[in-house]
């Protein structure tokens, strides 16, 4: 199977997982969840969708647990979307990437704070 088929349908579940969980998912434990990224493996048997969480490490565990425990909603109306004879197995999977790089910002101005030579103190020489 072409690479390019298997983007487009990784687009096509990613929008489709979002959607399903902004509005038709009503669990007061989800929010704030974005859907990163789809990886669909070649065979399309499996689908392992990243989401990005908002909040504390504790609301960040409740909402996975909501999502997880709705998969099988979520599997069954991205199943009914898509055209194809199998349905992915979702698995979703916590994106740790903003948090990572929110806390590298963070050090990087703590750095810059506590340093003696000022950044634009150097561009003017």
């Amino acid at each position: 199977m072409s690479s390019r088929r298997n983007e487009r349908l990784a687009e096509f579940v990613k929008q489709e997982v979002s959607k399903i969980i902004l509005y038709e998912l009503n669990d007061p434990r989800i929010s704030f969840v974005t859907v990163t990224k789809v990886e669909i493996t070649p065979d399309l048997k499996n689908a392992k969708v990243y989401i990005s969480i908002l909040g504390e490490d504790n609301t960040r565990r409740k909402t996975l647990r909501a999502i997880e425990h709705a998969k099988g909603f979520i599997q069954a109306k991205v199943g009914a979307q898509l055209q194809i004879r199998n349905t992915p197995i979702l698995t979703f999977c916590l994106d740790e990437t903003l948090q990572k790089s929110l806390h590298i910002s963070k050090l990087i101005d703590e750095a810059v704070k506590g340093s003696d030579i000022t950044i634009k103190g150097e561009l003017e020489e």
